[in-house]
C-alpha cells in the first residue's frame, strides 16, 4: 500500500479497495447490507464489491440483483461449496484492490466504514483493523439477545466488542486486511466452518502482526430473531472453536473456556444427584450428592438473574426479562458445541490448511 496520506475527498491517493460479501440465505438481511455498502463515501473508481454466493434457496439471489441493479462496482461470484472462508478466498483470488475488506451479509455498515477501515491501515501499518462489534435486534426478543451479545456475562470480556479507543487486540469483528498480508500468511482455512476469521487472526499474529480495534470504524450486527437460531449459531461456535484449539492449542484464552465449565459443572453435578438418588454414593455423601445439581443450576440462574436485574436498571425490563433464557441458551449451547467437537472432531475433508 502506498503510504502518502489519503485526502478528504480526493481520489488521486486512495488505494484500490475490494469488499467481499459472502452470502448464503440472507434474505432477511442482505439488501439492507448491501445498500450500505454501495453508500460508502468512498470514491467510486476505486471500490470493488464481490457478492459471494453459496447456493442460497431463499430468495437472497433476487433480493441481490434487485438491490444492486447495473452498479458496476458490484459482481456476483458463485460458492459452490457455500463455506464464508470458501467464500472469501474467492474474493480473494479476484481482488485487483490493496485493500481487502469482509463485510458479513447480516451487518450493517456506516457510510464512512471502508473509508475509516482504509486510513487506520493506512495511519498504523497493521495488517487487520475493525470496529467493536454493535449488536442490534429487530423483534422484542431479538432486543434481548443484542443485549446478551453486548454484555460481558453473555459473550466474555474480549476487547474488541467494547473498545472505546484505538487498541490492539487479538481478533476483530469483519476485519481490513492488506492484500499483500496474505502472499505472507496464506488463505483463509477452508477446513474451518466456522471461527475462520480467528484462525487467520492467530495466524497474523504468530507470523509477528498486529490487529487493531477502531471505534470509529462503525457497524451494526444484526443478530438471531429467535432462541433456536441463536442456539444452532452458538453451538455452532463452540463446534468449531474446538477445531481450532485442535489445530492451534496456544491460542486458547481463559475466557473461552467459561462455558464449557458451565457444562462441565452441570453434568458432573446431574451424574452426582442421580447417583445418589439412586442409592449409590457412599452414605457420608449422599446428601451433598442429591443436593449438587439444584445448587450448581440455582448459583447459575442466581447470577443470570442477577445480571438481568442490573441491564434492566439501565435500559428496559422488557429487553431483561429476555436475559436468563438468553444467557442460558448461548453458553449452554456454546459449551455443549465445544465438548461435542472435541469428543467428536469432523471427518478430515482433503482441504490443506493454509501455513
Amino acid at each position: 500500500m502506498t503510504s502518502a496520506r489519503p485526502d478528504a475527498g480526493g481520489e488521486i491517493d486512495w488505494p484500490v479497495a475490494t469488499v467481499v460479501v459472502p452470502v448464503r440465505d440472507e434474505a432477511r438481511s442482505i439488501a439492507e447490507c448491501l445498500r450500505a455498502v454501495e453508500s460508502q463515501d468512498y470514491p467510486r473508481s476505486k471500490l470493488e464489491i464481490f457478492v459471494v454466493d453459496g447456493g442460497s434457496r431463499d430468495g437472497s439471489r433476487a433480493i441481490v440483483e434487485r438491490t444492486v441493479g447495473n452498479d458496476p462496482r458490484f459482481q456476483r461470484l458463485e460458492n459452490p461449496g457455500g463455506l464464508v472462508s470458501a467464500a472469501l478466498n474467492l474474493g480473494l483470488r479476484a481482488a485487483r484492490g490493496e485493500v481487502f475488506l469482509r463485510i458479513d451479509a447480516h451487518t450493517i455498515v456506516a457510510p464512512d466504514y471502508v473509508r475509516r477501515s482504509v486510513e487506520r491501515l493506512r495511519a498504523s501499518g497493521a495488517d487487520n483493523v475493525g470496529g467493536p462489534m454493535l449488536p442490534m435486534g429487530v423483534t422484542p426478543l431479538g432486543e434481548g439477545i443484542a443485549a446478551a451479545m453486548h454484555c460481558r456475562f453473555g459473550v466474555g470480556p474480549a476487547r474488541f466488542r467494547y473498545a472505546r479507543a484505538v487498541e490492539e487486540v487479538d481478533t476483530v469483528y469483519l476485519g481490513a486486511f492488506p492484500r499483500a498480508l496474505f502472499d505472507r500468511v496464506g488463505e483463509f482455512s477452508e477446513a474451518m466452518v466456522r471461527n475462520q476469521d480467528y484462525e487467520m487472526n492467530y495466524r497474523i499474529r504468530r507470523a509477528g502482526g498486529r490487529i487493531l480495534v477502531d471505534p470509529a470504524i462503525r457497524s451494526t450486527y444484526l443478530v438471531r430473531p429467535d432462541l433456536p437460531s441463536l442456539w444452532r449459531q452458538f453451538a455452532s461456535y463452540g463446534y468449531w472453536k474446538a477445531q481450532m484449539l485442535r489445530r492451534h492449542p496456544r491460542s486458547l484464552r481463559p475466557r473461552q473456556l467459561a462455558a464449557p465449565a458451565l457444562v462441565a459443572a452441570l453434568v458432573l453435578a446431574a451424574l452426582g444427584s442421580i447417583v445418589s438418588l439412586a442409592g449409590l454414593a457412599p452414605p457420608r455423601l449422599s446428601g451433598l450428592g442429591k443436593t449438587l445439581f439444584p445448587a450448581v443450576a440455582a448459583l447459575y440462574l442466581a447470577t443470570s438473574v442477577g445480571v438481568a436485574c442490573a441491564v434492566a436498571l439501565r435500559r428496559d425490563l422488557r429487553v431483561a426479562l429476555a436475559l436468563p433464557a438468553v444467557f442460558a441458551t448461548m453458553h449452554l449451547a456454546w459449551g455443549g458445541g465445544f465438548w461435542f467437537g472435541m469428543l467428536f472432531p469432523p471427518r478430515a475433508s482433503g482441504k490443506r490448511d493454509p501455513r
